[in-house]
């Protein structure tokens, strides 16, 4: 079962990731961003950045040699911290920032693969075959850093670049106080998460003795 999650994780998040970026990037240069402007902005998302990171986990894991193909994304502490990112993808989306928004066609389709099914299925995945105990709380504080580190990305790209990836972080609309509150939020929710992660962890495997 965890075999079979894999794959289907690795190649409905491929699927996923590349028609996301066949249609976003001839939208966005339609909307007057130049070609890099629009990679960038696609590269901008959290969604995505989170989602290619579940992607190379899976590949990572997939040899049949048992060779990592990746090894910074096969480690265990990886394995949890991406559990933790996607889930937040899914906490997010679903409750904040879906009903902003009404995609069609092709857009409706990445928009359900990314943020339902391949979190779904990569969750799905380290309860099954990924968690194993040996998470530890001070993974926390390395965890952290990815959220931290895209938040001071979008806020700095924001007044360079006119736009921000996610209406919350939009200071210019939304005014600094109301970014800090919905950033805090966030930070929150993922710590949360990630104090889950090593607890679930820890109880999967006595489960497992």
């Amino acid at each position: 079962m965890g075999r079979f999650l894999q794959m289907a994780g690795l190649v409905i998040g491929l699927i996923a990731l590349v028609l996301q970026f066949a249609i976003t990037i001839p939208a966005s240069m339609a909307a007057g961003h130049s070609l890099l402007g629009s990679i960038v902005f696609y590269f901008s998302f959290f969604t995505i950045l989170t989602n290619i990171a579940a992607v190379l986990v899976h590949a990572s894991l997939l040899s049949p040699a048992g060779y990592a193909w990746f090894p910074a994304f096969a480690g265990r502490r990886m394995r949890a911290g991406v559990a933790v990112a996607i889930t937040l993808v899914f906490i997010v989306y679903s409750t904040a920032l879906a009903r902003l928004w009404a995609p069609e066609g092709l857009f409706l389709l990445c928009d359900i693969l990314l943020h339902y099914v391949t979190p779904l299925i990569f969750v799905l995945w380290w309860l099954i075959a990924g968690a194993d105990g040996s998470t530890r709380w001070r993974d926390i504080s390395w965890w952290m850093i990815y959220p931290l580190a895209y938040l001071a990305y979008a806020l700095i790209r924001a007044p360079f670049a006119g736009e921000v990836p996610y209406p919350f972080l939009d200071v210019a609309k939304n005014g600094a106080a109301s970014v800090a509150i919905s950033a805090l939020t966030t930070t929150a929710l993922f710590l949360v998460l990630c104090a889950l992660a090593v607890l679930v962890d820890h109880g999967i495997a006595r489960l497992r003795k």
